[in-house]
């Protein structure tokens, strides 16, 4: 009996740790990298971006001004050299309301090129920012600033700051920040050499800050790129590190010279049954420049955004379009990554996404932990273990879905790219039209494998225009001439050419190269006779009138909104009055834009079809497929060239090759067949 008993037991107790193992798999680590310790014993460590690119995100949550990044990086795990786990915490410093403190007044001896002042605090005490008060209005001055404990030794802080009070410009800065340190004296030197002087402030204060210092932010230059646009917009695509990044604001360089711009930053968003342009941040760029110096506000406030790409929208109005030269990251505050040595090698690993956050008995210590009594480790560059399920790994549900005959579409193209992840491919003009379009939610519209299935897709609607150049040309005189009934009617006729019938409802942009110049102008398509009409007559489908006054500035693009058309020849006409013809030297047509995403198997042949009239919208499962193609970087692709046929182009996938040698065969069978039958008679 106690045999059985204790045999009973050891199966029970192995079959219990199967199951705790089973329910308890290890982490699926994406990302390794050292840590160069500051020798053994308690450190800390800052959050880097490259961290926070394959990590789990953070939530950011705002207390008033101050947004804090919380509830992230549950899936960092420390390890020593022998495998050991590491215990850690993530440590924010005590939030404590800043005081400012006000200084004396010291005077400082002016140059020809130069005046400024000094500021005594005191006694030493660390701080981050200084104020100044009282300089009358309007002033914009370039200025220095640097610190001493002993008013002997000096530490530049600020080498190329700014100052300004710009009432009429709306635009006010007093406050200049540095890097956090204990200074007793400041001293502020103004650049005198292109503006007049200012008179002495009335009180200068510097905001003293006590407790542990927050760590430094993660340094984020972003990838950007220009993207088409309609006439007075800048549009900018920008390339995030990762999704779901703790961003709060963007920070612009432009170049030129003045600068007065509303902006709108944008990202796609999930509604409904489509993803669509949501805005995250709108702001008014400004700069002014005076006397050698800059006044400028040029900073876009956010909702962190959940996508990896962000829109930026610029409406430049008259003037050329902005010319950006920079754009960097501005997060909410982070944690310290708190953990003690127990020797010096030390290896974090991170990026599933699905592990639950650690528990170390550490937590009991974390109300007498002062970080700032500590040294500070270092990141080393990170190792990639394997590829994150967000970017390339293996879809949460199916990604393959039900088979449909593809031989009932009218249209097929290849989608060359055979590599897996998340893609977006843009349905160009040849899809806008023959397929049933935005107005039946792309109704026919299929991506479909070298089996026929389908490959769920999501629609996007982007808020950037399809921009296609069109030729436009002089009309012949056959053309013009159902135009030119009107006795003394002076016009100019042009004729533009659509690259398809069909398309959806857009803009057409026109350019010209005259400066002084107002003139009616009509498109339209040229009719057949019909019961009311014995002639051909011109159907006109929006008229405007394009004036221009500057004979110093090119005549901004005129924009006309263009309906649905179902030929590919437009008509446009010039009312020239008793002026020479105005000459038109381009035409740009601006589209919807719609992209489809979607998560590709590895190595699998894909063709999109379309062309179908008998179909309703397609339904996949949405609750399951946005989790996995929204918040997530996609890989824009695109499908081959329109190929002339109908139907047969949408036969399943054989290549020529297995054709012909099928074609042999049966050949060669026949041939045979042939030459026993005559051979038995």
């Amino acid at each position: 009996m106690t045999r059985l008993t204790a045999g009973t037991l050891l199966v029970a107790t192995a079959c219990m740790s199967i199951v705790v193992r089973a329910q308890s798999p290890s982490p699926r680590f994406t990302r390794e990298r050292n840590i160069s310790t500051a020798g053994t014993g308690p450190q800390r460590l800052a959050i880097d971006a490259t961290l926070l690119e394959a990590a789990k995100p953070f939530r950011v949550t705002s207390y008033g001004e101050r947004t804090v990044a919380q509830d992230g990086l549950a899936d960092l795990r420390l390890f020593d050299g022998q495998g050991r786990s590491v215990p850690h915490l993530l440590i924010y410093p005590p939030a404590r309301e800043p005081s400012w403190t006000r200084g004396t007044l010291l005077p400082v001896a002016a140059t020809k090129k130069n005046s400024g002042f000094e500021v005594d605090l005191g006694h030493a005490e660390p701080s981050d920012a200084v104020r100044i008060e009282g300089i009358p209005a309007p002033f914009l001055k370039r200025v220095t600033l640097e610190g001493s404990g002993d008013r002997a030794h000096w530490t530049m802080l600020a080498s190329e700051g700014t100052l300004f009070d710009l009432p009429d410009e709306h635009l006010r800065e007093t406050t200049l920040t540095f890097r956090r340190g204990s200074y007793r004296y400041l001293r502020v030197i103004f650049d005198d050499t292109n503006s007049g002087r200012v008179a002495p402030p009335r009180a200068v204060f510097a905001r003293r800050i006590t407790g542990p210092a927050p760590p430094p932010p993660p340094a984020a230059a972003l990838a950007f790129e220009r993207r088409p646009s309609e006439p007075g917009r800048s549009r900018y695509r920008i390339r995030l590190p990762a999704a779901h990044l703790p961003i709060v604001a963007l920070d612009l360089d432009i170049g030129g010279g003045h600068v007065f711009r509303p902006v709108a930053v944008n990202e796609s968003r999930l509604a409904g049954e489509e993803a669509v342009p949501a805005q995250l941040g709108r702001a008014t760029l400004m700069r002014v420049l005076r006397d050698g110096a800059a006044a400028q506000a040029l900073r876009i406030p956010l909702t962190p955004p959940a996508e990896a790409e962000l829109e930026l929208v610029v409406e430049d109005g008259n003037n050329p379009p902005l010319e950006l030269k920079g754009v960097s990251a501005s997060f909410a505050e982070l944690p310290w990554i708190y953990f003690e040595a127990l020797d010096a090698t030390i290896v974090a690993r991170y990026g599933d996404l699905a592990t639950a956050p650690p528990r170390f008995d550490l937590e009991a210590m974390r109300d007498s932990i002062d970080v700032s009594l500590l040294r500070e480790a270092t990141w080393q560059p990170p190792h990639v273990l394997a590829e994150s399920d967000a970017t390339g790994g293996a879809p949460a549900f199916p990604a393959i879905g039900a088979a449909i005959d593809t031989t009932k579409f009218r249209h097929a193209r290849d989608i060359a790219d055979t590599s897996g992840g998340l893609m977006a491919l843009p349905l160009d003009a040849a899809v806008l039209s023959r397929s049933r379009g935005p107005v039946a939610r792309f109704a026919d519209v299929r991506i479909v494998d070298r089996t026929n299935r389908q490959i769920p897709y999501l629609v996007e609607r982007r808020d950037e225009p399809l921009s296609i150049d069109v030729p436009i040309s002089v009309a012949t005189d056959q053309q013009a001439s159902s135009l030119a009934r009107t006795p003394g009617v002076n016009r100019s006729v042009y004729v533009i050419r659509f690259p398809y019938p069909g398309l959806p409802a857009g803009a057409l942009a026109l350019q010209t190269s005259a400066r002084i110049f107002q003139r009616i102008v009509d498109i339209g398509v040229l009719r057949p006779p019909d019961r009311r009409r014995r002639d051909a007559w011109f159907d006109v489908m929006a008229a405007s009138t394009w004036r221009h006054a500057d004979q110093q500035t090119s005549a901004p693009a005129l924009t006309m909104r263009v309906p649905t058309v179902d030929k590919t020849e437009l008509l446009l006409a010039v009312d020239e009055g008793d002026n020479a013809p105005l000459p038109v030297v381009s035409a740009r047509l601006l589209l919807p834009s719609y992209r489809l995403r979607f998560f590709r198997p590895e190595k699998n042949e894909l063709r999109l079809v379309y062309g179908r009239d008998d179909l309703p919208p397609p339904r996949y499962d949405l609750s399951l497929l946005a989790p996995q193609v929204m918040g997530a970087p996609a890989r824009e692709i695109s499908a081959s060239p329109e190929r002339a046929g109908g139907a047969d182009m949408a036969t399943p996938f054989v290549s020529p090759r297995i054709f012909w040698a099928f074609l042999s065969t049966a050949v060669i069978a026949l041939l045979l067949l042939i030459v026993r039958l005559v051979r038995t008679r």
